[in-house]
């Protein structure tokens, strides 16, 4: 009996086919086996999963978001005089507090503010930025110096040192069928997808089949129109520690465990609300729909791209800031409707903001530090951090107040309930904002 109990323990930690039995059985036998598969495995783990604890979805604006256009300093004569034709109006602004107000089409975002549920973080950077679209999105995903290079991610190594045991879709990123660099890991931790037929998705299983298939295919086919740059979400490198051979099965497995959970899902949720049309809309509605089905995911990923805007910015600004306000207010009323809104999370960031000084062809260049945006039922709301000088600049760009991981460090410890040091490699002060 304890020889088939050790070696039940052991199918489960070592196989990833343990993913597939949890989501078989109960429940309490799937937080019982996983809390033995702790034992067994000596060290500390989350038994909890997305299911019954709280859930992380990061937001990536991939490109480089102008921060200064987004969180608008209005009382600021600086601004106006660095920028002559793309600054926003003080009339246009939809105040908050302290002199400064959101960008004009983020209505949605202004009131989920006025309702306490969003953290604006401000002047969020890290030493040394690079401005480099592939070396800054590298930093921020894996929680780098500007002078060292890591190789896993910061999500990857919080798999890895929080999440032993886990269901293979402990993290989800939708929109590329190679995983963010963030959730590079030691183990083979997380799903990514663009579209089903990346996934082996046996749409004779669901419950409703042409509806999911027309769902993803809706998802993965719109594209983005607009001007002034198509920077997207930057896949992370191919993890293969190991044999490859074993790396080739554990990939196949996690797929064909998680896409049949996936789908099923899909096809038995229905979305609360109404979302407006566009690509990122659709991945939060997905997003939403798998939290509402009981995934046991922890983080989600997602990414809106188009942010690098070097010329005519402000039409491009304008339409990717309407979509982006548009597609979390719905996001937001989602999970409120689903009775989740105070378990979810949504980060967004940035891999770097833009300079001060709008350029000759009325768009701005790469800069260095930007605010960031956390909305959920249980944040401290408001404006946090200290706004960067716009008239002390270090060539010609803000100077961060905030380390972003001084971000991380905050969800980490606050709201995944995990020890920083072993993710971030050392310890970072924390925020006031959980």
């Amino acid at each position: 009996m304890n020889q088939t109990l050790h070696t039940r323990r052991r199918f489960l930690r070592t196989s990833i086919l343990g993913g597939a039995l949890s989501w078989t059985v109960p429940a309490f036998l799937e937080r019982t086996f996983f809390s033995l598969d702790a034992l067994a495995a000596n060290s500390p783990i989350q038994t909890t999963t997305g299911k019954d604890s709280p859930i992380l979805v990061i937001l990536q604006l991939a490109g480089g978001n102008d921060g200064l256009n987004t969180m608008i300093p209005f009382e600021n004569d600086a601004y106006f005089r660095a920028r002559p034709t793309l600054a926003i109006p003080k009339s246009n602004a939809l105040p908050l507090s302290g002199g400064f107000g959101l960008h004009p089409q983020l209505p949605g975002l202004k009131s989920l503010y006025d309702e306490g549920h969003l953290a604006v973080i401000q002047g969020v950077g890290y030493p040394n930025p690079n401005r480099s679209h592939f070396r800054s999105t590298e930093i921020w995903q894996t929680a780098s110096d500007a002078d060292k290079t890591e190789r896993h991610g910061w999500l990857g190594r919080y798999f890895d040192s929080c999440c032993e045991g886990a269901d293979p879709a402990v993290g989800i990123s939708v929109g590329s069928a190679q995983a963010p660099q963030a959730f590079s890991a030691g183990k083979r931790r997380g799903i990514s997808f663009a579209n089903p037929s990346q996934f082996r998705l046996d749409l004779g299983k669901s419950s409703d089949p042409d509806a999911a298939e027309e769902f993803f295919r809706s998802m993965n086919e719109m594209e983005h129109e607009m001007q002034g740059g198509s920077i997207g979400m930057l896949d992370g490198p191919t993890d293969m520690d190991g044999d490859a051979l074993d790396f080739l099965q554990r990939t196949a497995l996690d797929a064909s465990v998680s896409s049949d959970k996936i789908l099923t899902t899909v096809a038995k949720t229905k979305s609360a609300v109404s979302y407006p049309a566009g690509k990122l809309a659709d991945s939060l509605n997905l997003v939403a729909r798998l939290i509402a089905g009981g995934m046991p995911t922890r983080v989600y990923y997602v990414s809106q791209g188009g942010y690098d805007t070097h010329s005519n910015q402000e039409g491009a600004h304008s339409r990717l800031m309407a979509e982006l306000g548009s597609a979390l207010t719905a996001f937001a009323s989602d999970l409120k409707a689903q009775g989740n809104f105070d378990r979810v999370l949504t980060m967004t960031f940035s891999e770097f903001g833009r300079r001060v000084v709008e350029n000759a062809s009325r768009g701005t260049d790469h800069g260095a530090a930007a605010p960031m945006f956390l909305v959920g039922g249980k944040i401290q709301p408001g404006l946090h951090g200290r706004a960067p000088d716009l008239e002390k600049l270090h060539n010609g760009d803000l100077i961060h107040t905030v380390d972003f991981r001084n971000v991380y460090a905050t969800i980490l410890q606050n709201w995944l309930q995990s020890p920083v040091e072993p993710v971030l490699r050392r310890r970072f002060t924390t925020l006031d904002f959980i």
